[in-house]
């Protein structure tokens, strides 16, 4: 029978919340119950960007963060008796919030040890590696644009990158940025002519197997439809969302 991604007794559920409890920065932070979400005053919280509201659903409860108390107040006031999925939806929020901004929302995705599934692809070569600011990686990161780069964070790895390479040219790259409570936030890049082609699976489920073989928890965080697509291929499972929103 499928684990219920929803279930607080499911491991995967478990070590997430463990996660981003301890990325709150705030000791005390717990998350929730259905229909109330808990809210902590956490200025050094890294769920969303300095001085930003940070909401994570992870399961059926939510954990929120804000910047100050009276930000705190009014998110508490506000969003309070919400379902758990509409707390990090940015319509619903921002109908009830004044919101000035927004980042996400993004699904996160966590791999159980034996979850990963096998890839098949016509992929250009196989699977080599790279060390993290090599010039050829530099070069992708730049092909592929700022907005892309930056949503797939592979310049903040911390493990070996795992590529796919056409002579000098690096068709794809993945690794993972070791995070907090053991955890590895993998990041995947693909050169804007060579994607539709497999290669992010490619070379993401590499390095999923080289994190799940150093004891990790795999965290996929993705917005673009796309790279949900690789992660569910993959294996990863649904099991929480992410809302940043900024407030006046």
């Amino acid at each position: 029978m499928p684990t219920d991604p929803t279930d607080p007794a499911d491991p995967l559920v478990s070590r997430a919340r463990a996660l981003w409890q301890e990325l709150s920065a705030e000791p005390a932070a717990a998350f929730g119950t259905p229909g109330r979400p808990a809210v902590f005053v956490a200025p050094g919280s890294s769920l969303a960007p300095p001085s930003w509201v940070g909401v994570v659903a992870v399961g059926d409860a939510a954990l929120i963060t804000a910047p100050t108390g009276r930000a705190a107040d009014s998110v508490r006031s506000a969003l309070n008796g919400l379902a758990t999925d509409e707390l990090t939806a940015p319509a619903t929020v921002a109908g009830l919030l004044p919101v000035a901004d927004t980042l996400g929302p993004a699904v996160l995705g966590y791999l159980a040890p034996d979850g990963l599934r096998p890839v098949t692809t016509d992929a250009a070569g196989p699977v080599g590696s790279l060390a993290a600011g090599h010039p050829a990686l530099r070069a992708l990161l730049a092909e592929a644009g700022q907005a892309d780069a930056g949503e797939s964070g592979l310049a903040d790895v911390t493990s070996p990158v795992f590529v796919v390479r056409k002579g000098p040219e690096v068709l794809a790259a993945a690794g993972y940025e070791r995070w907090p409570r053991d955890t590895a936030h993998l990041c995947v890049l693909t050169a804007p002519a060579a994607r539709g082609r497999g290669l992010a699976r490619q070379v993401a489920h590499t390095a999923t197997a080289h994190a799940l073989a150093a004891g990790l928890l795999p965290q996929w965080r993705a917005r673009p439809p796309a790279s949900r697509r690789v992660a569910q291929a993959l294996g990863y499972r649904e099991a929480g969302r992410q809302l940043s929103v900024r407030l006046p």
